[in-house]
């Protein structure tokens, strides 16, 4: 079905940007439309005898025209759960709407099943076969990527597995040695070469009547093995804006769907009933920040907002810088309704370097500029975002901790999966107190004219089923950027 949202464009300032539309529905839904993905052109370089070639990750960039989409997704989780069958479904999907897909083998699997055993490598072998094996597996990628670039049609790109499934392997140290031996960052390995993460957790964890090695010629693991492999190549991709668990808590068939189901929202595709999105975003206060030791493994972000002057009182515009040991991504997010008012659109562009500081002279000076540490977490199968917001910034910010997630889960579900280590207050999902835009207004709320008010906060007590989302449009619904 067609809307109003698939007409959308990037601003004219944004040349070299990556599109995504993000729809939240009438029902309360949200949706991400990527009217455009990017891939860049890799250009090889002759390398110095002796030398490493050198080693292109591959950012994102425009694509060369608006109307074709390439959408590069990474199927990752522990041993037997369902990526071989969820690549043969993804491909039927996409093929029967009419894309290009192209299934880039687990480059592991290739290499391993050339006679290669881990227990016969010494330590410093083990250590270059993986440092090789990344390296292998980008070039692999940027192969396909490249064929997607040229291709005339919509292009999925599937990779089984990605460039941060590695580290699940290796021990933290070696892991930090080889990136900066090789001058890697995790912000262009993890966070801007692929547009979605998809975690299909092991039948070992959820489903262990089920786990199986008999199909696998490289798998040989055990339940409690494979139980770790998964978490430690779910914690791999902590982080990603875009990440995805598939867990075992309904049958495989609909874990199938759920998988499809994730991509067609991401990309705006419009599939009717056969695939129900179930998921909604969540909002929590959080009392006080416990110290790092009672978090599981996590990831931290710094993460600047800066929101723009816009056309008018129903239009939001934003920037976000997103980095860790300054390395960044940028993002201009724009939100707007439809022409009917119906839905809300919201238009993610990925920005280089040079676009973000030429947007930065359009800042709306009613406007703080928003600092945070984002902490990226994995408990239960669930992924979180802990916003702490730091100083300079208005004094109803200090000390602010707000945790975010997605989840279709209810009641007692719900509530045993959230953090037990937090100190949740309430839920503030829809509350305009907790909206970044009104906590970053300069003036009172009293008596500012800019404060933005909600129909109904739309909170759920977490041993209530999800109310009824609110009908009228509101253009200041946060999306979590």
């Amino acid at each position: 079905m067609s809307t109003a949202a698939d007409q959308l464009v990037a601003p004219a300032a944004l040349t070299n940007g990556q599109q995504s539309l993000v729809v939240a529905t009438s029902n309360g839904q949200k949706e991400q439309r990527e009217p455009q993905q990017q891939i860049e052109n890799s250009k090889s370089t002759s390398p110095k005898p002796g030398a490493m070639p050198s080693l292109k990750l591959n950012k994102m960039p425009s694509a060369s025209s608006k109307e074709k989409r390439v959408y590069k997704i990474v199927l990752t989780g522990g041993p037997c759960g369902g990526k071989t069958t969820g690549q043969s479904r993804l491909c039927t999907f996409f093929e029967n709407l009419g894309w290009k897909v192209f299934r880039v083998p687990e480059t592991a699997t290739v290499l391993l099943s050339g006679g290669v055993k881990f227990s016969d490598l010494t330590e410093k072998e083990a250590y270059k076969f993986q440092e090789n094996l990344i390296r292998t597996m980008v070039q692999i990628e940027n192969t396909y990527f490249e064929l997607g670039n040229s291709s005339t049609r919509n292009c999925l790109i599937i990779c089984d597995r990605g460039v941060m499934d590695a580290s699940a392997y290796i021990s933290k140290d070696k892991w930090e040695k080889m990136m900066a031996g090789n001058k890697w960052n995790p912000v262009e390995m993890r966070d801007n070469r692929y547009n979605q993460i998809l975690h299909l957790v092991s039948a070992a964890n959820g489903a262990e009547d089920f786990y199986s090695t008999e199909d696998h010629a490289c798998r040989s693991e055990g339940v409690d093995l494979a139980r770790e492999l998964d978490y430690k190549s779910a914690a791999a991709w902590v982080g990603h804006p875009y990440f995805d668990v598939i867990d075992n808590s309904t049958n495989f068939e609909t874990k199938m769907n759920r998988m499809i189901e994730s991509v067609c929202q991401k990309l705006g595709i419009d599939i009717g009933d056969r695939l129900q999105a179930t998921s909604r975003k969540l909002k929590y206060l959080i009392a006080v920040l416990p110290p790092d030791n009672a978090f599981p493994p996590f990831q931290d972000f710094d993460v600047v907002h800066h929101y723009l002057q816009s056309a008018g009182p129903k239009v939001q515009a934003r920037l976000r810088k997103r980095g860790q040991k300054n390395h960044w991504s940028y993002i201009h997010t724009q939100r707007r309704p439809n022409v009917h008012g119906q839905a809300r659109i919201e238009v993610k562009t990925q920005l280089t370097h040079r676009d973000y500081m030429n947007l930065l002279a359009q800042r709306d000076d009613a406007h703080f500029t928003i600092y945070k540490k984002r902490r990226c977490f994995l408990i239960n199968n669930q992924y979180f975002q802990l916003d702490i917001y730091k100083e300079p910034g208005h004094p109803r910010c200090k000390g602010l901790v707000l945790l975010e997630t997605y989840s279709s889960l209810t009641g007692d579900a719900l509530k045993n999966c959230m953090p037990k280590f937090l100190n949740i207050v309430k839920e503030v999902t829809g509350d305009p107190d907790y909206s970044m835009f009104n906590l970053s207004l300069k003036e009172d709320w009293s008596t500012t004219k800019k404060f933005c008010r909600t129909a109904t906060h739309g909170k759920q007590d977490l041993n209530e089923p999800p109310p009824q989302p609110p009908q009228q449009y509101n253009p200041y619904y946060e999306n979590s950027d």
